[in-house]
């Protein structure tokens, strides 16, 4: 998810149109700010990604949502 804005240990992240909380605390210490990108797992952003790793992790997610076996 894409780091729209941060306060306090929240961020409001965007993916894909969806508005989400997700805490920081996992990442503490980690530079991070509005317009980076998060995997996110059960709201705890987990780990600071690429703008092409996060694209690159949503094509696959749709191509399991699919179920397509390539």
């Amino acid at each position: 998810m894409k780091i729209e804005t941060m306060d306090d240990g929240i961020a409001r992240c965007q993916a894909r149109g969806i508005l989400r909380e997700v805490n920081l605390m996992l990442m503490e210490g980690a530079a991070l700010g509005p317009g980076d990108f998060v995997m996110v797992h059960v709201g705890y952003a987990i780990q600071k990604i690429g703008q092409a790793e996060a694209r690159t992790s949503w094509e696959l997610h749709d191509e399991m949502a699919r179920g397509d076996n390539a």
